[in-house]
């Protein structure tokens, strides 16, 4: 169980991004759930500007589950080919619309139970359709930045998303669950990267345990 102090830190980390990004939100182009949903399979292993570079096109083309299953898995697949991984990309967007199309009427479902039950559809995917077409807070997205700002930061000491996950529950309100995980990608990407961390211009430097700084006046 998370301390209280543990929570007030977090609410602190919360605050001061907040601030420092207040436009923060979902990087991935989409109009619709079905549109978010096929995003974000496609977001695998793949960067948010080359998907949304890949859907500017591929969403004029399709633009319900019906459509994505009117084609051949290898037209589908030289749609998307750019994202990487195409093949299981292709798999999955098509069984998931087969799933949308028999079972919930062509309509994107707006739960975690029947989300995951879709293919190629596990919790980060159902909690970024949740939480950003759906305004459903049934978690926190867990991505590549969220997983290493919150190490660094010290609130969690997992490696397995789920896991990781499971901690920052405990010491995130409920209120802050979507907006979270946009806050950490957001500094993520300008400022607390992965290779060079700029721990000199941290909004919320002293607040972390893996600051640079720290490390530099130690050391004198």
């Amino acid at each position: 169980m998370a301390s209280p102090e543990e929570k007030q830190r977090a609410r602190k980390i919360i605050a001061l991004l907040g601030k420092e990004y207040p436009d923060a939100r979902c990087s991935l182009d989409y109009s619709n759930p079905l549109e978010l949903l096929v995003a974000t399979i496609l977001s695998a292993q793949c960067t948010d500007e080359r998907v949304n570079i890949v859907t500017a096109d591929l969403f004029r083309k399709y633009r319900s589950s019906e459509d994505y299953l009117k084609v051949e898995q290898s037209e589908l697949e030289r749609d998307i080919r750019s994202t990487g991984f195409y093949r299981n990309k292709a798999k999955a967007i098509q069984g998931a619309c087969r799933v949308i199309s028999e079972r919930h009427k062509g309509r994107v479902p707006d739960s975690i139970e029947y989300l995951l039950e879709l293919p190629g559809v596990a919790r980060k995917t159902a909690n970024v359709v949740l939480g950003n077409a759906f305004a459903v807070a049934s978690g926190i997205v867990v991505d590549t930045h969220v997983s290493r700002l919150s190490e660094r930061l010290g609130l969690t000491a997992q490696k397995q998303p789920e896991k990781i996950e499971r901690d920052l529950l405990e010491l995130v309100p409920k209120k802050d669950w979507i907006a979270f995980s946009h806050l950490l990608i957001y500094h993520g990407r300008k400022v607390c990267k992965a290779r060079n961390p700029l721990c000199g211009e941290c909004c919320i430097e002293p607040l972390c345990p893996s600051s640079l700084l720290k490390a530099d006046a130690g050391s004198q």
